[in-house]
This record gives structure tokens, sequence and C-alpha cells, in this order.
């Protein structure tokens, strides 16, 4: 549950590539405009990020749509009798200058974006959606793609082609190729409309996050880590607030004020602001949005004849049916809220032997959590942070992916590589033994204005042989506060776990093997499997005795410590289950109900009520804020996948704890990386994992590793 989605992806992901009824014309060139060019210069080329000018943004989009639809349309037309090659290959070779520039443009959506940047946003979001629901609908492309898909059930080509075949087919077919007259317009129009709301509604949550900020004094600091302080100093003081000490709008600074934070009435009004990102009631509220884009998406699957959206969307997934998804979520609910009234209990004692002469409130939960995981465990989270450095969590990423996938980290030679801001490093990733070029690697830590909140992975450059090789190039995306000039940066146990996360999808890119750009995706449901199972090396002892290191003496973590960590492994696992899996729920709901009429703000609460929400805890994602499934489609009645995913990281958890050699076991690790990472979306995700396991997985692993019942 540590993924953020990625906006620009999602769009392209759920469409597809190529086109007829749109008008095709090639603007003039421009021989200036950098966001055109081919990417120059070390391993295989790079995006000049250094270069990125937002006015040729729009221009560079025009241009390479038209000339992409250009192939798609020679594509379409071509006279010789459809085959894999001259069809399919075809459109994967078409498109390389549009990819290029979504990657810049995806550096402005999500890491550098102004208000600028989101007038063309707005403006650009219904152009895109047409051009390419133009190319899903046409029905001579398509014609094409069902003979290659027909012929290869009959005559089955190689496995991994066939894979591609199935998965290109089943995107046309899914996204209104088969429509006609009326329905074929109404369906493309609902594309541009909710283009244009999956932006607005994004942007909206943007804007709160950087325009309520809490300031406090110097008198109001009490219980508040000195690393904590030091931050919230500079950060005032950027803001032109010197003197002061800044709360930001995000759960990088909210969780640790909310978590230390003796004030209680600051408390309140910290997790007020942040939990009402898109619900202030003005020009930025996303209520009405949400209506729409329910209504919309109802709308349109009923003309491809479903009977709701989550039923269209899972036909696909690994749960194949929302009853499926909504099935898991029900065996393990009501043990979350078990653990949440134990946990409640256990904070209310505290308060009471405290004499604080208060009710557990949500903005209480993870203050009075810290308390009792003190007095039960003996455990202080900041106690932890001290040994939780950033430079050596990063480092420890490093040793894990060499002794797993055999990959050697160096960072490139000082200005040889682009990047599109000063905070941004990069390293080449090698192989161990061969020293063989495997691509590039980008960080990108810190939370600044114009970064959108949360950690997140995405790569610039997707890995394929069948054109000549191309590495990847890929990256990790985090919110950690800056620290004062010459402190370091020091992170939460929760957000070292996180950074471990986002790697498992950087590696999951980075280890790709597959011949043809269209399989390096993958379904929802699974591809947060493998990122999620990543976490569990942060615990192992080899990156526990190796990285885990004081800040200041360099000793390592004690085993006293660690020992505690352990012990408290399913600690808070209600507050941690029930936050995620109301919003999992919710989602699942927005997705089977009929959304006419709908009025968001109260059909969440009357539908948190039924579910009997402890009212000591708030979703995670509030539906005002829940980018995941309304800022695009890419988690959309996809939220639950989490939790499916986790299904197999606890099954897989206990294949390395039960191996030889532990979690390094180098033949589990190789069946991992041949199996888990490198096929990609090539083989069956099911079938992936019978052949690492030998077997399904089972929900009895998941029940273990969260300390609930086992049904």
């Amino acid at each position: 549950m540590k993924c953020q989605s990625i906006l620009f992806t999602c769009l392209i992901t759920l469409l597809v590539a190529a086109c007829t009824s749109m008008p095709v014309r090639i603007p003039e060139a421009s021989t200036n405009n950098n966001l055109l060019k081919s990417w120059q210069g070390p391993y295989g080329g790079v995006p000049a990020f250094d270069q990125m000018q937002l006015a040729d943004l729009k221009p560079a989009l025009e241009e390479a749509m038209a000339e992409n639809l250009l192939d798609i349309e020679a594509i379409a037309a071509n006279p010789e009798a459809a085959t894999f090659e001259n069809t399919i290959l075809a459109m994967e070779r078409s498109g390389p200058k549009l990819d290029r520039i979504f990657s810049y443009y995806g550096i402005w959506s999500s890491n550098v974006s102004s208000p600028e940047f989101r007038e063309i946003q707005r403006e650009m979001a219904p152009v895109l959606s047409a051009y390419f629901s133009s190319i899903t609908q046409n029905q001579d492309l398509f014609a094409r793609v069902k003979k290659v898909y027909e012929d290869s059930l009959k005559n089955p080509l190689e496995a991994d082609q066939q894979r591609l075949v199935l998965l290109t087919y089943d995107g046309f077919a899914s996204n209104g190729a088969t429509l006609e007259g009326e329905a074929k317009d109404r369906y493309k129009a609902i594309n541009q409309e909710l283009a244009q709301l999956h932006t607005q509604f994004a942007n909206n949550v943007l804007n709160d996050e950087e325009q309520y900020i809490t300031y406090i004094s110097s008198d109001q600091l009490s219980g508040l880590s000195e690393s904590f302080i030091n931050a919230a100093a500079k950060t005032a003081t950027e803001t032109g607030r010197d003197g002061e000490y800044a709360i930001t709008n995000t759960r990088s600074s909210m969780s640790p004020f909310l978590t230390f934070s003796d004030e209680r009435e600051l408390r309140q009004k910290v997790w007020e602001t942040y939990y009402s990102r898109g619900d202030n009631g003005d020009e930025f509220d996303n209520n009405a949005i949400i209506a729409n884009i329910l209504a919309l998406r109802h709308e349109r699957v009923q003309l491809l004849g479903y009977p709701n959206y989550a039923t269209w969307r899972l036909e696909n997934r690994m749960a194949k049916t929302p009853e499926r998804a909504q099935a898991l979520m029900d065996a393990v609910w009501p043990a979350a809220l078990a653990r949440v009234e134990e946990e409640v209990a256990d904070m209310q004692a505290i308060a009471d032997a405290e004499g604080a002469d208060i009710t557990i409130k949500p903005w209480d939960y993870r203050y009075y959590a810290e308390k009792v995981r003190r007095d039960k465990y003996a455990l202080d989270s900041d106690e932890i942070k001290q040994y939780l450095q950033l430079d050596n969590l990063t480092q420890a990423l490093f040793y894990v992916a060499g002794e797993l996938f055999n990959f050697n980290f160096t960072p490139v030679e000082e200005n040889s590589v682009p990047v599109f801001h000063p905070d941004v490093n990069v390293w080449e990733v090698t192989d161990k033994n061969s020293g063989k070029h495997v691509g590039l690697w980008y960080l990108d830590p810190f939370a600044r204005k114009g970064k959108r909140s949360g950690a997140w992975a995405t790569s610039y450059r997707t890995h394929s042989t069948f054109d000549g090789q191309k590495t990847v190039l890929s990256s990790n995306n985090s919110n950690f506060i800056k620290p004062a000039e010459g402190e370091s940066v020091l992170v939460s146990w929760d957000d070292a776990e996180t950074f471990f996360h986002e790697f498992g999808h950087a590696l999951h890119s980075l280890s790709s093997n597959v011949r043809y750009p269209g399989l390096n995706g993958g379904i929802r449901d699974y591809t947060e499997f493998q990122s999620q199972l990543l976490e569990r090396w942060l615990s192992t002892d080899e990156v526990i005795n190796r990285f885990l290191k004081h800040h200041e003496t360099g000793e390592v973590i004690p085993a006293e410590l660690i020992t505690k960590i352990k012990n408290a492994a399913t600690f808070n696992q209600g507050f941690a289950t029930t936050e995620y899996l109301a919003s999992a729920l919710m989602d699942m709901k927005y997705h089977t109900m009929d959304p006419a009429g709908l009025d968001v703000d109260r059909y969440e609460r009357e539908t948190l009520a039924e579910l009997n929400m402890p009212e000591e805890i708030v979703m995670r994602h509030r539906s005002p804020h829940f980018g995941h499934i309304f800022s695009g489609e890419g988690y959309s009645t996809g939220y639950y996948g989490y939790l499916w995913a986790d299904v197999l990281t606890a099954d897989a958890a206990e294949a390395f704890a039960e191996a030889p050699g532990g979690f390094y076991d180098k033949d589990l690790a190789k069946k991992l990386v041949d199996y888990l990472f490198a096929t990609r979306n090539s083989l069956d995700p099911e079938v992936a994992y019978r052949s690492f396991r030998g077997r399904d997985a089972s929900i009895d692993a998941l029940m273990r590793d969260r300390g609930f019942p086992v049904p």
C-alpha cells in the first residue's frame, strides 16, 4: 500500500496507440524545439532535462501526435494481409518521438509542476484523449489486430508474441473498438471529458497541498525532534516566514507532527487541513468532480455492455471479478476492526492514566499509538530514526540489488547526465559479473513546491530487444523533508520501507528481459507484489549490520532495538490495515453503484458507517483527494490490489524464510528474478507465481503476517 498512481502513465496505459478519424496535419517542425530531438549523449541517449522549455511542450505534442498518426494510418491502410510483423510489431515501433515527449510531460506533471504547466495540461488533456480514442476506435486498424489475434488462436505464435497479441487485442476490444455510430462518438467524447476532470482533480489537490501550510511558533514545538524542527524552520524561511516553523500539507510532514507533537489543538488543525484537501468548498473542491467522473465512467462501460465499471475493469486482472476482490477484503476487514478496538483501548488507558481527560480522536491516534509502542515494546520511533539515514539506506538498496539481481550501481560522472532539478542524482546500473550496461537510475528524494506528494517510480525508457537493445532509464521519487545545511536526512521505519518498496518498482523495470515494449507493463493487482516483497529485505541481518548505523556515531543499530522492532512488527496493524482497506472498500463501492444523483460527501459518510468504520480512524485517502482513483484510471477499482498483492508478498516471504540461505538464498533469488521480475507482463501472473512457488498463494500467510487469526 505504498505507491501513488502515475497520472500520465495511467492515461496512456488505459488507451493504447494508433488512429484514423482524427485529421492528420504535420505542424511546421521547429528545429529549435529540444523536446522533439532524439536523445543524445551516453548510455544510449538520455533525456535533455536541462533543456526543457515549457513553451516547447504544446507544439512538440502536436507535431509528435501528427507524425505518429501518419505512421499508424500507414499500418491500418496496408494492402497486405495482416500479420504479426506488419501490424503488431509495426505498432510497437510507432511513436518513439511521442514517447520521449511524455517523459518530459511526466516530469512537469509530477516533479516540477507550475501554474503555467497546469494551464497547458488543462488545454491538452482533451486533445490527448481524442488522439488516443481515435486510435482505439480505428476500425481498419482494429480489423487487422483482430485478424492477427484470430490467426494466432489457430496457429499459435511464440509465447511472448502470443501474449503481446492478446494484450493488444484486449486493449482495443475493451476500449471501444467494437462500437459504431453514435455509441462510438459518445465513447470518445466521454474520454475527453474524463481527461479534463482527472487533470482538474489532481491539480486541485496539488493546489491545497501547496497553499495550506500551518505555521507555528517556538513555544509550540514540544515533543518534536530536533531534525524535524530544523527542517520546519528551513521551510518557513523559504516561504517568507523566517523565525517560524512550517508544517506543510503533505504526509511526510503531517505524519511525524501528529505522532510526536504534544500540542493537541495543533494536531487537530494539521489533521483537519491534511484530510480536507480537495474538500474545502471553494473553487478547488473535488466533490462535484468525483460525481461527474463516476457518472461518465458508468455511462461509458454501459456502452460496452457491462453492468458497472468494476466488472469491466477487473475482467483482465488477477481478481477477475468484483466479487472475488470483495471477498478478499471482507475476509480481512473484521479482523482489522477487532484489532483497532484493542489498539484504541490501549491508547485510551494511557490517556486516562496521564489524566488527559480526552476521548481518543483521529488526530490522537498516531500520538498515543507511539506512547503505546513505547509502553508495550519500549520502542521509540525517534530513536529508530537515528539509524535510518537516507544515504545509508540508498546504499542498502544497492546491496540488496547486488545480492539478488547481480546489479552494481555507480554514480555517473558529474554533469554527464542532465537532471531536471539539482536535488536529483543519477547512477549507472551494470551487471556485476560482465560489467554490461543495464540502465540508469535517477533519484529525486525531497519535497518541494510543485512536486506532488507521496512516493512513486517511473521509467523514461523501458527495456526491449526486438529492434536493437534498449536499456532502461528508471527513477524513484520521494518527498522526504530536506534537512538544514549539514544535517543528515533521517526517516521513519515506515518511510524506509516505502523507500525499499518504490525501489522494487525500479528493479522490476531494470531487470526486464522482454523483447517488446508492450510487455513491460503489468496488471495492477500483481505489479505491487514485487515492490511490496522488496520491503522485507530492510529488516534482514545483512542490511541491518551493514547500513543501519547511527548518523553521528556510526554505531550499528543495537541488537536489542532490532529485537524490539521485530517484536512490534504487527503493532498498529489495526490502524494500518483499516485506514488502507477503508479506501479500497470505498473504491469498490463507488464503482459498483449507480452514481445517478450522487452526493459524494454523504455517500462516503453513510457507506463508512455501514462498514462500521471506527470513528478514531479516517480513510487513508478520503474521496476528495483520492488521486489513485480520481486523477486517472490506473488504480480505479484497483486499490484493493495492494491487499491482493500482499497475499502474494506474505506467501513469497515465507518461502524465503524457509529457504536454506534465507532471504539471500541464491537458488530462490534466481527464481525470483527469472519468474517474478524479468518476465514483466510477458507471462500470465498466475503462471509466473506458480513457477516461483510451486503452488498458488494462500491468504493464511497474510493473516499470520499481520498477526490476525487464521480463518
